[in-house]
């Protein structure tokens, strides 16, 4: 039996989290340019992350809206510090 992509990135991310890694959640959509660059970013450097379209999803992007006051993407959540847009350098300062 095949795994889905988004069950197994799930399953992983949760995994990272268990060994102390920070948990990162992008709230992306697939058209946006800077959600790409945030995206290519994280995997440019191994960093596990959760990606959630809030395109499909009317839930996550109410809950995007809620923690942010922001209804444009990309917004980063790393362990509760928000970051509005594709900012690296405010990123490599949460990460350390």
């Amino acid at each position: 039996m095949e795994v889905s992509y988004s069950i197994r990135r799930s399953y992983e991310y949760n995994l990272a989290t268990l060994y102390g890694m920070k948990k990162i959640t992008i709230y992306s959509t697939p058209w946006c340019h800077f959600c790409h660059q945030a995206k290519e970013y994280f995997k440019s450097k191994n960093i596990e992350f959760l990606d959630i379209d809030v395109s499909k999803d009317q839930q996550k992007a109410d809950e995007m809206i809620k923690k942010s006051g922001q209804m444009g993407v990309p917004v980063i959540d790393i362990d509760g510090q928000l970051i509005i847009g594709f900012d690296r350098s405010k990123i490599e300062e949460i990460l350390g």
